[in-house]
């Protein structure tokens, strides 16, 4: 006798949330997505802007050392913070670009001395002289981002590698 309650029981749950299911009994459940950002306050706005500044100081002074060359119109933040690049001579040798340089290309923000070199291959990719642009080797990268950290005051144990 219990097992035919246990087996009427679990069914008759089994059938009320069923039930619940089809009959859409919960609370309405839309998605919806989030309304569209109307822009930076302007305490936000006004730090961008003097980050910005900064940034433009640094290349200033690192152009002045000849330690910044960049193959893209857009400044190279990372580039910057790592003390400094020569993009034109990574991508001449075809071995990779750093991450900011990769993108600004692919983006379409090529500097006209480099535009002049750019094409597509076959498969959608990126080249420059013929040469498929890549980015850096994961060994470079750390390299790159490590230099950037020295700058920062960190060290590999705080940086959490």
């Amino acid at each position: 006798m219990r097992a035919i309650w246990k087996t009427v029981s679990v069914l008759s749950i089994f059938g009320l949330g069923y039930l619940a299911g089809t009959m859409q009994w919960s609370a309405q459940s839309t998605a919806v997505a989030q309304p569209a950002a109307e822009g930076a306050s302007q305490e936000v706005t006004k730090s961008i802007t003097a980050a910005y500044a900064a940034l433009q100081n640094v290349r200033s002074n690192l152009n002045q050392e000849a330690r910044y060359t960049t193959a893209t119109k857009i400044i190279n933040a990372t580039g910057l913070m790592a003390g400094g690049l020569d993009a034109m001579s990574d991508l001449e040798s075809g071995q990779g670009v750093d991450p900011e340089t990769f993108g600004g290309l692919y983006a379409g923000y090529a500097s006209d001395e480099v535009s002049v070199d750019l094409d597509t291959d076959e498969n959608g990719r990126l080249t420059y002289k013929g040469k498929v642009v890549r980015m850096y080797s994961i060994e470079r990268l750390k390299k790159f981002y490590k230099d950037r950290l020295k700058f920062a005051g960190n060290d590999e144990e705080t940086a959490g590698f």
